[in-house]
């Protein structure tokens, strides 16, 4: 038998690749053909254009499937969404915007054979991760959402299910860890990745939802009296990590730790490129 696969290569892998998908939720051109189609409010157009692979769903649905955002805000912004337009139609105005995206920040500095074999990498990734759909609704709706066939598109379309592969076992770790959407925000700042501020403005947190966080978890014996880890808080977010990491390990095994190592040197350059379009998150 082969050496069991290190759950911290598949972390490394998908930090590599999340800048090819998640461009999308800050480029213009996402907004452009969210409002082309009716939807000109930008959170209208992120919450829909990420649920609707998973069908004509109401709010309810997206706060437990995407977790940490301000539940009012999830549910204004996805007031009237599926009488104004359908999922169908969110699912091709994102992919219209992928297109643009990538033709303006990938193609004119990446080789076709390159393109190719990193979305036939990729590929292999998610058909392991199509096979472990259990307890992933996320992840499940994009899988039944078609290949596109350009290697561009296809390598788009791979990472995101494996991110939200990924992402759907991160909350099964953070539920576990009996953390509610605005806990799991306060310890994701105090791990110190991403500023608390940002983390606390980008899910629209009120300043009121994130004090009585920071008070529950001072009362666990997470937090300090100065909001910083405890190390039994600490150990507790590490534990959600390394969960993480075990739940989405199975794409990355597939491909395995030579496959891993050639698909973050393929992509590397194409999500530098693309992280300059980013905002400190």
């Amino acid at each position: 038998m082969g050496e069991a696969f290190d759950p911290s290569i598949g972390r490394r892998t998908w930090r590599t690749l999340e800048p090819y998908h998640g461009a999308i939720y800050f480029v213009p051109e996402a907004g452009e053909e969210y409002a082309a189609i009716g939807l000109d409010d930008w959170m209208s157009g992120y919450f829909a254009s990420r649920s609707a692979a998973m069908g004509a769903v109401g709010a309810e649905v997206v706060i437990a499937t995407f977790f940490n955002f301000d539940h009012q805000l999830v549910r204004r912004s996805m007031d009237g969404v599926w009488e104004r337009v359908t999922p169908e139609q969110v699912l091709a105005a994102r992919l219209a915007a992928v297109d643009r995206m990538l033709v303006r920040h990938v193609c004119p500095v990446a080789e076709g054979a390159d393109l190719t074999r990193a979305a036939d990498l990729v590929r292999i990734a998610a058909a392991a991760a199509i096979t472990r759909p259990e307890g992933r609704p996320l992840f499940a709706g994009h899988a039944s959402v078609p290949w596109p066939e350009e290697d561009h598109l296809a390598l788009w379309h791979g990472q995101t299910l494996l991110r939200e592969f990924r992402g759907d076992g991160h909350i099964a770790a953070l539920v576990d860890a009996d953390l509610n959407g605005c806990e799991a925000l306060v310890t994701h700042g105090a791990a110190g990745d991403v500023p608390a501020a940002v983390l606390q403005a980008t899910r629209r947190r009120s300043d009121d939802d994130w004090s009585a966080a920071i008070e529950s978890l001072q009362s666990r014996g997470w937090l300090d009296g100065d909001g910083e880890f405890t190390d039994a808080g600490r150990a507790g977010r590490q534990l959600i990590e390394d969960r993480t990491d075990r739940l989405g390990a199975a794409p990355y095994a597939a491909l395995g730790e030579d496959g891993c190592a050639e698909l973050r040197h393929l992509v590397r350059p194409w999500s530098s490129a693309l992280a300059a379009v980013f905002p400190t998150r």
